[in-house]
C-alpha cells in the first residue's frame, strides 16, 4: 500500500482514494491494507480518521475486516460473476450446486400447445394460469396469496425489495453462512451486512447489544449451505422479535418448496413481511421465475420498480412454468426428486457419523455443510481424490472454516467412497494444524 502514495487528511478523502485503487485494480481481491496506525502516521493524521476511512470502505462493500489477519480487499460483484468455478477434466463437481438433471422435469408440447404471444408493450398483469397454480400451493403452505406477483427470479425480488425499502449505507441482518449472491447483491446495493449465526433451530435472534438492521433476510427450509430449516419455537420468537422491530422488513426466501418435507414456520405474522419462492430447484434454473407476496404497501413498490426495468416478466415462461408446475405433481416428479435428494443427504451424513464421528444439524437440500479448521487444506486433499467441493469462504462473515458438498452429481453407489474421502480430508487437516 506504500507504494501507492496515499494520500488523504480526512476520512472521505482516504476511502475515496483506496476506494479508486481498488476499482483500478491497483488493489486486488485478497489484498491487505496496512494496519490502521501504520497508515495513519503515514499520513500524519489521527488513527481514528483511517478507522473511520476504512469503515466507509467497509460500509461500501469493498474491504473486510478479518480481526488479527487485517483488512483484506474483496472480489467485486462483477468479477465474482466473471470468474465462475470451472471443474478440471477428471473431477467430479461437488462445489457448483447445480441440480440433478435426471429429477428435473422435461417440457414437450403438442402440436395443439402453442402459447400465444401477447402483443404490445401495454401488457398488464402475469399469467393466470400460474398465479392459480402458485396461489394453490402457497394457501396449503398456511399463507395468504392474495396479491401474488412474479418477478425474475429470487434475487431480483430480493433486489427490488431491498431498493425499496433500504436507503444506500443501512445495515440487513442476514444469515452466516449464506447464499453468496446475496453477499454480492448487499455490496451492489451499497447495505452493510450483518451476520446471524445458525444453530440447529434455524437463524438466531440479534443480541439485545447488537447493531439494528433495517430489514432481514432469512430462508426457512434447506438453508444455503447448511441445510437447516427454521422450528416452530425458532419461527415464534422473530414473530416476536419483529413486533418490537416495526420498521424491520423480513424478506423470506423459501427457494426450496414443493421439494421440502419440514412445514414452512413463517418468521413474521400476516402481511407485515415478503415472502418469495423461486420453481427453479425443481423445474429447472434457466426458469428464471420467483412469486412474492405478503406486504401489500411493499408489493406494490416492487411492480413500480419492475415497470421501470425490464416492465414484466415473460409470459411466454410464466406459461411453461405453469406447466411444468402441473406436470411434475401428476407424473411425480416432484415427489421422486424430494425423496431421492433426502436419501442421498440423509445417507451421507449417517455414513460421516459412523465413519469419523462427525455429526452435522438435521436438514435437507443439495448441500452438506462440514466443519473444518483449514478450507484450503480440506478442499485440497478432496482434490486429489478427484472430487471438488467448495470452500466455505465465499458463504463466510464471522462464522467458523468448512466446506460445501453438494451432492447433486453424487450415485448412491459413490456415497460411501466420499464419506471415507471426506473422513480422510478432516483427519487429515486437524493433524497438519
Amino acid at each position: 500500500m506504500s507504494l501507492l502514495y496515499a494520500k488523504g487528511s480526512n476520512a472521505v478523502q482516504i476511502a475515496e482514494q483506496i476506494a479508486g485503487y481498488i476499482k483500478s485494480g491497483a488493489l486486488q481481491a485478497g489484498d491487505l491494507l496496512p494496519p490502521v496506525r501504520q497508515l495513519a502516521q503515514q499520513l500524519g493524521v489521527n488513527p481514528n480518521t483511517v478507522a473511520s476511512g476504512y469503515g466507509k470502505l467497509r460500509d461500501a462493500g469493498l474491504v473486510a475486516t478479518r480481526g488479527r489477519a487485517g483488512t483484506v480487499v474483496l472480489e467485486q460483484p462483477l468479477q465474482a460473476v466473471r470468474q465462475a468455478m470451472a471443474v478440471p477434466p477428471g473431477m467430479q463437481d461437488l462445489a457448483s450446486g447445480n441440480l440433478d438433471p435426471a429429477l428435473l422435469p422435461t417440457l414437450t408440447l403438442s402440436t395443439q400447445e402453442v402459447f400465444p404471444q401477447r402483443q404490445g408493450y401495454d401488457m398488464q398483469g402475469d399469467s393466470p394460469a400460474l398465479l392459480q397454480i402458485a396461489g394453490e400451493w402457497i394457501e396449503r403452505q398456511g399463507m395468504k396469496a392474495d396479491d401474488l406477483a412474479v418477478f425474475s427470479g429470487a434475487l431480483d425480488a430480493i433486489e427490488k425489495a431491498l431498493r425499496c425499502h433500504a436507503p444506500p449505507g443501512a445495515s440487513v441482518w442476514i444469515e452466516d453462512p449464506c447464499w453468496p449472491p446475496l453477499l454480492t447483491l448487499l455490496r451492489h446495493l451499497r447495505l452493510k451486512p450483518l451476520p446471524l449465526p445458525l444453530d440447529e433451530q434455524g437463524c438466531c435472534l440479534p443480541g439485545s447489544a447488537a447493531e439494528r438492521g433495517c430489514a432481514v433476510i432469512l430462508t426457512p427450509r434447506a438453508q444455503n449451505p447448511t441445510g437447516i430449516a427454521f422450528s416452530a419455537a425458532r419461527a415464534a420468537e422473530w414473530r416476536a422479535f419483529l413486533a418490537r422491530q416495526p420498521d424491520c422488513l423480513a424478506i423470506v426466501d423459501d427457494f426450496w418448496g414443493p421439494l421440502s418435507q419440514q412445514p414452512l414456520h413463517l418468521p413474521f405474522d400476516g402481511q407485515d413481511g415478503l415472502y418469495i419462492h423461486s420453481v427453479s430447484k425443481y423445474l429447472g434454473p434457466d426458469l428464471r421465475i420467483a412469486l412474492a407476496c405478503g406486504n401489500v404497501t411493499l408489493l406494490q413498490a416492487m411492480r413500480a420498480d419492475q415497470y421501470i426495468r425490464e416492465r414484466w416478466v415473460s409470459h411466454i415462461l410464466q406459461q411453461i412454468a405453469a406447466k411444468l408446475w402441473r406436470q411434475v405433481q401428476v407424473q411425480g416428479v416432484l415427489a421422486r426428486a424430494q425423496g431421492e435428494y433426502q436419501r442421498r443427504r440423509d445417507r451421507l451424513t449417517s455414513l460421516l457419523q459412523q465413519r469419523c464421528g462427525l455429526r452435522l444439524p438435521q436438514g435437507e437440500g443439495l448441500h452438506l455443510w462440514l466443519p473444518v479448521r483449514s478450507e484450503a487444506i480440506a478442499s485440497q486433499i478432496m482434490a486429489q481424490r478427484g472430487w471438488l467441493v467448495q470452500s466455505g469462504e465465499p458463504f463466510r462473515l464471522k462464522s467458523s472454516p468448512a466446506i460445501r458438498v453438494s451432492l447433486a452429481n453424487v450415485t448412491e453407489r459413490q456415497l460411501d467412497t466420499l464419506a471415507q474421502d471426506l473422513c480422510a480430508a478432516v483427519n487429515a487437516q486437524a493433524q497438519v494444524n
